[in-house]
Parts: C-alpha cells; sequence; structure tokens
C-alpha cells in the first residue's frame, strides 16, 4: 500500500505492517504485566522495607502504564489488520493509535529512569527477588525503548517529505510549467543524492577512485529510476514475490498442451551435438569455477580445503610464473590447481588483480582438450557488484561484422580491460607460441560469463576458431543483433530459475509491474499473505488460491491498469507502456531489451530424492531460446541455481548419465 504518512512525511512502512510487530510486543506487555501484578499481589503488606514506599507506587503506576500500553497495542494490532494492501480506508484511524503509542514512551522512558535510579540507591534494603524483578522491568524497558528507536531509523525514508508533497499534489500539478518542472528535477536530484550516498556506505570498505564515483552515480541514478515510480514499501514487494511464487506454481501444476511438449523433442542430430556440448561445458566449468580462487574452494570443501591450502602455501611457485595481484600465502593459486587438476608449467598468466571494471582472470593450457582457456572471475568483491550494476547501454562497433550493437557498460569494460591485457601484452601470442596447434576457449560463469561472452565477441575476427562457454550469464548483455551473432561461437548453460540469466532492466520493469497487479488486486491482509507464504516457503504443501479482483475478468479488461494499481503508482512508469491507450511503438521503453549470448542449453531439474546425508537430483537438458528467459521466476531456487557449484554437480550429472547411457548402449550391441 502507499507509505504510512506520519508526522507530515512518508515513511517506508504501510498502515497494514503493525500486525506481527504489534502482536509480538503485546503477547511480551501481557506477560509483564502478569507478572508484575503477581509481584504486586504476593508482596502486598510488605512494603515496609527502606524504600518500600516508592516501590510501592512504582509498581501501582507501572501497572497502569502497562494496562494503557496494551490496550493501545490491541487497538493498534486490530486496526492494521483490516482492509487489504490497496484498500487503507479501514485503517485510516492508524496514525492517531500511533501518535498515541508514541506518546506512552514517554511516560515509560521517564518511569524507566525512576527505576533505574531505585534499584541503584544504596539505601533500598528490599528482598532481593524483588530488587531484580524491577531491575528486569527496567532493562526490558530500555530494550524496548532502543529497539524501537532502530525501527524507526530502518524505516525512515529520506525522500518522505518530498514524496509526501509530490504525492498529494503531483498529479494536480501541470508539469510542463517551470515551477512544476523545477520541482520534479529537485525530487530527482535529492533521490539520486540519496542512494549515491546509500551506495558509497556500503562501498565504504574500499578505496574509491574516479571510476567508481562515476559508478556510483551512475548506479544510483538507476536505481532511482526504478523505484521512483511506485509507492511500495518493502513488506509490499515481500507479499507480492510471495503470491508470484504461488501463482507460477500453480501454473506449472498445470498439464502442458501436446504441441508444447512436441516441440521441445530434439533430432536425433541436434540430441547429439547437445550431448557433445554438455560434455565440454561440464569440462569447462571446472576452469570457471576455479577462478574464483580459494573461496570456492573452502565452500565446496568445508572439511579438508584449509589443511590442504596450508600445505601448498609452504610450495615456492615458479620463478617464471606470471602472476599479477594479491595472492597471500599462495591460497588462491593452490585452490585453481587443485579444482583444475592442471600443474604449474599449464599456466601462461594469472591475474588476482581485482578494481571496478578490472576483474581477475588467468589463462592456461588443458592438454586434455588441447585448448588454450581463458577463465574470467565471477561476482565475489564490491568492485565486481558495481560491475555489475553498473548497467547502461554502450555502443559495440565491430570492423566486418555489424554497424553497431548495445551492450552491457559495466561488463564491456571489464571484457575490454582483459582484452587489453591478451593482446597488448602479448599473453596470448605467448600461448600460442607455446603451443599453436591448440584452440582457443573462453569461459566464464556470472559477472565472468558475461564478461567472456563479450571477450569472445571482441577476438572472434583474430581467431576465428575460437569458442566461448558462458555460464549463467546474466540476461541483459547483448542487443538482438550481437545475440544474433554470436550464436555461432558461444553457448551459454542456464540451471532452472537462475535469477541473474532473467535479469535485464525490462525484465525488472515487467516483475515491478506484476508485483503491483498481484498485490493490488488481492482481496486478503497482508499479514495472511506474509504468514501462509513463510508456511509454504518453509513446508510446501498446495499454494494458496488468494481470491483476486482479476478472478473472471477477460483479456480486453486486463489491458488497462484498474484504480487500485493506479494508487501505487506515483507517475506512469515505463513498465505501464502496454498498460497505455497508446502502442508500444509510440511509446518507446526506456531501456532496450538486450539478451543472453549465443545458443543457449536450458538445464531443468526433473526429480529430487533426499537421504540422510545425501540427494540425488535428475537433469534434463535442451537447447531453447531467449524468449523463454523473458520474464524473471520467483522460487528459493533461483539464488541457488545460480551458484557454481550447483551448476557443476548438474552438468558433471548429465555428463555422468550420457557416458552411462553410451556405455550401456554399446554393451547391448
Amino acid at each position: 500500500m502507499p507509505g504510512l504518512v506520519v508526522f507530515g512525511r512518508r515513511w517506508a512502512i504501510g498502515s497494514d505492517d503493525f500486525v506481527l510487530p504489534g502482536a509480538f510486543e503485546l503477547f511480551l506487555r501481557l506477560l509483564w504485566w502478569v507478572g508484575i501484578l503477581v509481584l504486586y499481589a504476593v508482596h502486598k503488606g510488605r512494603f515496609g522495607c527502606p524504600g518500600g514506599a516508592l516501590l510501592h507506587s512504582y509498581l501501582l503506576v507501572l501497572l497502569a502504564l502497562l494496562a494503557a500500553i496494551i490496550c493501545t497495542l490491541s487497538a493498534l494490532v486490530y486496526v492494521s489488520m483490516q482492509g487489504t494492501i490497496s484498500n487503507p480506508g479501514p485503517r485510516k484511524s492508524l496514525p492517531k493509535l500511533l501518535y498515541t503509542r508514541l506518546l506512552l514512551y514517554l511516560p515509560e522512558f521517564i518511569w524507566a529512569v525512576v527505576g533505574a535510579v531505585w534499584v541503584s540507591d544504596s539505601s533500598v534494603r528490599c528482598e532481593s527477588t524483588v530488587i531484580n524483578v524491577i531491575l528486569g522491568t527496567v532493562v526490558a524497558s530500555w530494550v524496548i525503548i532502543v529497539f524501537t528507536i532502530i525501527g524507526v531509523l530502518i524505516v525512515f525514508d529520506p525522500l518522505g517529505g518530498k514524496k509526501t508533497f509530490y504525492l498529494t499534489d503531483g498529479l494536480d500539478r501541470n508539469l510542463e510549467s517551470s515551477q512544476s518542472g523545477q520541482l520534479l528535477y529537485n525530487v530527482k536530484n535529492t533521490a539520486t543524492r540519496v542512494w549515491e550516498k546509500r551506495i558509497r556506505l556500503m562501498c565504504c570498505c574500499i578505496v574509491q577512485d574516479d571510476d567508481h564515483r562515476v559508478a556510483f552515480t551512475s548506479i544510483a541514478e538507476l536505481f532511482r529510476a526504478y523505484f521512483s515510480d511506485t509507492d511500495l514499501v518493502p513488506s509490499d514487494i515481500a507479499a507480492g514475490l510471495i503470491l508470484l511464487h504461488q501463482e507460477q506454481d500453480k501454473m506449472e501444476s498445470c498439464p502442458k498442451e501436446p504441441e508444447e511438449v512436441l516441440c521441445h523433442s530434439p533430432s536425433s542430430l541436434v540430441a547429439d551435438d547437445l550431448d557433445i556440448e554438455l560434455e565440454n561445458a561440464a569440462h569447462y566449468m571446472l576452469f570457471a569455477a576455479a577462478a574464483y580462487g580459494w573461496p570456492y574452494y573452502i565452500y565446496t570443501n568445508p572439511l579438508t580445503a584449509l589443511c590442504k591450502l596450508n600445505s601448498d602455501c609452504c610450495r615456492s611457485r615458479p620463478e617464471d610464473s606470471d602472476i599479477t595481484g594479491s595472492d597471500r600465502r599462495n591460497f588462491h593459486f593452490g585452490s585453481i590447481l587443485r579444482i583444475t587438476g592442471l600443474q604449474y608449467r599449464d599456466f601462461i598468466h594469472i591475474s588476482f588483480h581485482n578494481k571496478i571494471y578490472e576483474i581477475p582472470f588467468f589463462v592456461a593450457l588443458d592438454h586434455k582438450k588441447e585448448a588454450i582457456v581463458v577463465a574470467v572471475r565471477g561476482t565475489l568483491s564490491f568492485e565486481d557488484i558495481l560491475t555489475d550494476l553498473s548497467a547502461d547501454c554502450e555502443d559495440l562497433t565491430l570492423e566486418d561484422v555489424l554497424e553497431n550493437g548495445f551492450v552491457h557498460k559495466g561488463i564491456t569494460q571489464a571484457a575490454n580491460y582483459i582484452y587489453q591485457k591478451l593482446i597488448n601484452d602479448g599473453i596470448l601470442n605467448q600461448a600460442f607460441t607455446i603451443a599453436p596447434e591448440y584452440k582457443l576457449v573462453i569461459v566464464g560463469h556470472s559477472l565472468g560469463g558475461g564478461t567472456a561472452s563479450v571477450l569472445a565477441i571482441m577476438l572472434r575476427n583474430s581467431f576465428p576458431t575460437l569458442k566461448c562457454y558462458a555460464f549463467s550469464p546474466p540476461g541483459g548483455l547483448l542487443s538482438k543483433t550481437l545475440a544474433e551473432y554470436s550464436k555461432r561461437f558461444i553457448v551459454s548453460i542456464i540451471l532452472g530459475k537462475d535469477l541473474v540469466a532473467r535479469l535485464s532492466m525490462p525484465n525488472m520493469e515487467d516483475l515491478k509491474r506484476r508485483i503491483v497487479r498481484i498485490v493490488a488486486n488481492c482481496n486478503r491482509p497482508k499479514y495472511q499473505i506474509l504468514l501462509r507464504g513463510c508456511w509454504y516457503e518453509v513446508f510446501g504443501g498446495d499454494p494458496d488460491n488468494f481470491p483476486t479482483e482479476l478472478d473472471g475478468r477477460n483479456d480486453d479488461a486486463l489491458t488497462q491498469p484498474l484504480l487500485a494499481e493506479e494508487s501505487l503508482m506515483v507517475h506512469r512508469s515505463p513498465s505501464y507502456n502496454a498498460l497505455d491507450g497508446e502502442s508500444h511503438l509510440n511509446s518507446p521503453p526506456q531501456y532496450p531489451r538486450l539478451y543472453l549470448p549465443g545458443k543457449i542449453i536450458h538445464i531443468v531439474e526433473e526429480s529430487s530424492s533426499r537421504r540422510l546425508c545425501s540427494s540425488d537430483t535428475k537433469y534434463s537438458a535442451n537447447w531453447s531460446n531467449e524468449t523463454v528467459f523473458s520474464s524473471i521466476l520467483i522460487s528459493p531456487k533461483m539464488i541457488t541455481d545460480h551458484m557454481p557449484d550447483v551448476v557443476l554437480n548438474a552438468l558433471n550429472s548429465l555428463s555422468q548419465e550420457h557416458r552411462s547411457c553410451i556405455s550401456c548402449g554399446g554393451s547391448h550391441v
């Protein structure tokens, strides 16, 4: 729902967000009140000890104060339970109750001070039990006050004052006027500065230079543009994601049409090609995973990794090894050696240097596949995250291939950095001097997969036989023309519902539109959605059939936003281009659509059986196309399906299954 407006400003909390925290505090206050009442009843008539008169008054006032707080909390929770996310009307009295509850903190604070003074008074000679109870009461009061202050800081919206003014008056103003235009410009500037400060705070531990400052501003502008047109609080987004997940699960449980099943049945020639690519992908995924160094090795071998790496750290590196960047105690290089199974002499160049737009990579000789492998590391640092989030588009011009094509800015700059190293520093020349008959293969996972893809496009003219395997690359990477061109030499491997492979600005806009629509039109209170959603995520079961205002409406009616949706929009978003009276052609999207690189292999989990200490998961793989990844899927596996160890296990499982099928077929012959 729209953010709660109190004290003349908007807050990042809704009027229906007080049910669960309010109920929890109400439970604690009731226990507290009963305990104090029992203490008073037991010691009634026994307050003759030194300091007992003050104790008697303290307990009576505390009982009355707790009773007032309990009554206020009960009313606050009850009112907050009313209505729905997009219908705050039944909760219109909540701000008054909230003012009352906050006002009660003043006498509670004063009484906590009085209790502290009484407990610390050396002249008090009452029973130790009573003193300990009062001490516990004082501590509990201070804990609640401190947590309340922390909660206020969390839900504080730095733009609350400006947003309130814009929300209430903005729609009635003529934005063509210079005054309104200047107002909107000031709001946008303030929002950008707020996001920039947040990003700087998150990255306070890294050295910041001009590249960082440019990236901070660019990313802040991106976040400002994305979040500026909706009036959703975090709990609304959580409720929307829960509803979308259950809606998707209901759709997946529906039987597929026969035509859908038939279209995924590949010919024998395509199936053979797929098996070959899966075998190669399983092999090269080791290199992509190894690029993460010791964090990946310790993550996948938590019991033995440190002992093995400690034994490796004492070994001296070969003097001719070309290693740049910091690798204390030889942990990174030792992990790469153990994961890939290669020898020292097989490495041509290793770079652990890491800055924004400059990511680690290594070049090695793979004698098994007779390939020179360039492996690019994925996201593992704040610098890498900034590279990921630099999602503006820039032109990539290729001579004799395409006039131009759009690419992800941050990833392209990272690819250009590695390109300069490989070509200008003569690293590839050195590799091909050692193994002139080997082919060039570029691999990477996540950010490394996207960088490897753009790098492969840059190197394609110089190395026509080049091959690239991009594991779980980001979805918003290449324009349509570049994506089609890259299908000649790039293979992307996507597992399940991987979020990153579906990440692009148009997809994020689509997700925002779907969240707004499903949240605005659900007829259940938010607390019910959150509680049932948590139960469903943890314990499973059948997805809830939450009634919505969309039920029973025909497709034509769904092409226009409902009033409830419009109440959650500050102004028209690019995501509503398709919902306007205007067509797509007359209102171009703010963000150009970018696609996954190359041909796409989509791996899907077919079945999973869990035992006490292990799990057995079966996978299937098929060639896919970019339209399958044009929408973000909400699932607990949207994160785990992106993890490099999970991708590697899936590829190894498919490769092992293929080899067993071949051996079974050979034995029958």
